[in-house]
């Protein structure tokens, strides 16, 4: 049996201490050199255990000052179900109030985008054809809690009053409102969820470490007649927000 790396072992030793409160939140931690000493490994080993540790929200780093324990944050619970789609407003605002916090989002959106290959792949569209392009980034009580960045054939809205999902009388009502506006039925939704680590972009963003647990999920919207109508990569960190999918049965 292989045995258990370095740094493993000294991130449980690290996890536990604060957890018997040797170190509370907002404390800050020995200096690599003596938790090296006291652990008996090199620093290198200290600085990886720390670094995974800051990854999972254990731990912040503070340049130029040291490692400390991250202040204790809630998680949010962002529900991924069918009738989450059902009413007017937004999912994420809806998500949000049943938490008794106020969800709210920034957004830009760029018309005649043209489609990279893959998300040309998902929209079941031509590389290089046009699409309006939106970058959300939610926010729960003004605080960061997901990113978002939204893909729609151009040639689906062009010419409506949907055609930005953030303008006209129908902003921020959510893909299936939009397009029901404009004869198109939203039958379903497929995501497809898998672990990450956030880009140097996104931890500016979400007010994370670079390298800290992500959920990507991969959602695509498709029509009754199974035409594909917006695709979005929708990125979640996995220390503020726990992901919940609710499947329906049928008795």
């Amino acid at each position: 049996m292989r045995e258990q790396p370095s740094y493993l072992r000294v991130a449980e030793v690290l996890r536990q201490r604060i957890a018997e409160q040797e170190w509370t939140s907002g404390d800050r931690l020995p200096s690599r050199g003596q938790l090296a000493q006291e652990c008996g490994v090199s620093e290198a080993v200290i600085r990886t255990a720390q670094e995974m540790l800051i990854s999972q929200g254990v731990l912040e780093g503070r340049a130029g000052s040291g490692t400390y324990v991250a202040a204790s944050r809630e998680r949010l619970r962002m529900v991924r179900s069918q009738h989450r789609e059902q009413g007017e407003g937004s999912p994420f605002h809806a998500d949000m109030t049943a938490l008794g916090k106020r969800g709210t989002w920034e957004s830009r959106s760029d018309a005649m985008v043209p489609a990279p290959p893959d998300i040309a792949a998902r929209l079941g569209i031509s590389e290089g054809d046009y699409c309006v392009r939106t970058s959300y980034e939610y926010l729960a009580d003004g605080r960061p809690a997901q990113l978002s960045v939204s893909w729609e054939p151009y040639s689906i809205t062009s010419g409506t009053l949907v055609v930005l999902p953030e303008g006209g009388p129908l902003a921020g009502k959510g893909v299936v409102r939009r397009m029901a506006e404009i004869g198109i039925t939203v039958s379903h939704a497929v995501e497809m969820p898998e672990p990450g680590h956030a880009n140097a972009e996104e931890a500016a963003l979400l007010g994370i470490q670079r390298g800290a647990l992500v959920t990507r999920i991969q959602r695509t919207y498709y029509s009754d007649d199974a035409r594909p109508v917006e695709t979005a990569d929708i990125v979640v960190p996995a220390a503020l927000c726990e992901i919940v999918y609710e499947v329906p049965v049928n008795p």
